[in-house]
């Protein structure tokens, strides 16, 4: 179990008085909106009768990606959900701004993910990133950060974070996914910023935009679980995967012609080097190329609309490391209790699959 850094007290949540075995729903007001009204995040806290860790779990920093939030109502709705000790910051929406636009992005078209960990006189979005900043990561000790693939893309589960980092490995592979990115993330990234303020964060990818998808709102909520049944949070036992991989390289497959695809792959298989990616045809279904895999891999992310233009991405792979065979790790999820088998499964029924010619 890692150990915590010197955070903010937390007698007082965000101007709420919140007991010992108490739970609650609070407003943090982060800004105003063009009619002067006050900007309300809604933030639920959950605190066990025992002091220990504090862990905010966000989602919706770009108001598109809801997979997270459908986890996290989820948790606050799971009346069995007891801490042993600590407490829980959810966060269900933390772009509250351009999720009511249900866009990526903020009314003046920055990235609040890239803004942080923002100016208290700075741009709206470096003002936003300020307020939770200063207000949720720096009264955390560690944090979970819930994301989905950008528009007409769709990821397996994975979790990232830089690795280098003990507390964030810790927490990656605490998480239970299959598959975890070993990347820093960008600079003004939330889960990169949060890490340097000495608060250990790690990002869920999952699924799609405008979307609450069932196995991905599994995969997240198991991996929340997960962590804090290794902070002993919580006292049942951990779910893990059949196995993880570490993923240092990853590459986006790009067509090199304009045409319709067929897909041969689904996010989350497992393939080897040479296997067939997707056909590129005609609108009147004539053959013009064939991608295939660069080397064994796993299938991270896809687009899913078919049409495509030359230098289009098509597929993310994530290169499998050394001594990782890809009919291994297929033999380990089919063996193991068969929620990353659905979940890839479910993703693949998002996109037309056909056995290559």
């Amino acid at each position: 179990m890692p150990e915590a850094h010197t955070r903010k007290p937390i007698d007082d949540w965000f101007g709420e008085k919140i007991a010992p075995g108490e739970f609650r729903d609070v407003m943090l007001v982060v800004g105003e909106s063009y009619s002067g009204m006050n900007v309300q995040i809604p933030i639920h806290i959950r605190r066990a009768e025992e002091d220990g860790p504090v862990v905010f779990v966000s989602a919706a920093i770009h108001g598109d990606e809801i997979n997270g939030t459908g986890a996290i109502r989820q948790l606050i709705q799971d009346t069995e959900l007891r801490l042993s000790r600590g407490a829980l910051i959810l966060i269900p929406v933390l772009n509250l701004l351009a999720f009511e636009r249900h866009s990526r992005y903020l009314p003046d078209r920055r990235d609040l993910n890239r803004s942080f960990p923002g100016s208290a006189s700075g741009s709206q979005a470096g003002r936003l990133a300020h307020h939770i900043f200063d207000e949720i990561v720096c009264r955390a000790d560690y944090g979970i950060d819930l994301h989905t693939a950008a528009v007409r893309r769709t990821n397996y589960p994975n979790v990232r974070g830089d690795l280098t980092n003990p507390n964030v490995r810790w927490l990656a592979e605490a998480f239970g996914c299959e598959i975890i990115i070993n990347k820093k993330g960008p600079s003004g990234a939330f889960r990169r910023e949060a890490c340097l303020a000495g608060c250990p964060t790690i990002l869920m990818e999952g699924g799609e935009v405008w979307k609450v998808e069932p196995g991905i709102v599994a995969s997240a909520t198991r991996g929340v679980k997960n962590v804090l049944r290794g902070l002993e949070m919580l006292d049942t036992p951990p779910s893990s995967p059949g196995y993880q991989v570490v993923i240092e390289k990853s590459q986006w497959v790009r067509a090199e012609l304009g045409g319709f695809l067929q897909f041969h792959i689904k996010p989350g298989d497992l393939i080897e080097k040479g296997h067939p990616l997707a056909t590129n045809t005609t609108l009147l279904g004539q053959e013009r190329s064939v991608l295939t895999a660069p080397f064994d891999a796993v299938v991270i992310g896809m687009t899913t609309l078919p049409a495509i233009s030359p230098g289009e991405p098509v597929c993310n792979l994530g290169k499998l490391p050394k001594g990782a065979k890809p009919a291994a790790l297929r033999r380990l999820r089919y063996e193991a209790d068969g929620l990353e088998q659905q979940v890839s499964e479910a993703l693949g029924s998002n996109v037309l699959v056909v056995e290559p010619s």
